[in-house]
């Protein structure tokens, strides 16, 4: 399934297979779940950059979401973006897209369906 951009261009989005094979052969994980969210697990090695946050409102967007991106990961590097379930990852690709950051993919299904399949994360310590 691929959304459309207004620039004619498209977000990929792969299952979490794929984004495993494309993790172990140097793509980079992009984790946009709030710090609460990655702090109860995560998958090895990501970079943690919330899209939203969890405010008394609601959930509002990262307003820095671009910058810090941008300040940690080069627009040529190939990303693997992913949430909880899929659907603000695929927002958050959608943005990076129009950032140009050329080579970023949706992980579908999010880190539920990472969990879900029985793939390696990290969790803290404290709950063992």
């Amino acid at each position: 399934m691929a959304s459309q951009l207004g620039s004619g261009a498209e977000v990929v989005t792969v299952d979490v297979h794929a984004a495993r094979e494309l993790i172990r052969s140097g793509h980079r994980y992009l984790d946009v779940r709030t710090e609460e969210e990655f702090k109860k697990g995560h998958v090895e090695n990501s970079l943690n950059i919330p899209y939203m946050f969890n405010t008394h409102q609601g959930r509002v967007k990262n307003p820095k979401f671009l910058e810090q991106v941008s300040s940690a990961c080069d627009k040529e590097e190939k990303l693997i973006v992913g949430c909880q379930s899929g659907v603000r990852s695929l927002d958050a690709t959608t943005d990076l897209h129009a950032a140009e950051f050329k080579h970023a993919s949706n992980m579908g299904g999010g880190y539920l369906a990472w969990v879900e399949n029985g793939f390696a994360v990290n969790k803290p310590q404290d709950e063992l």
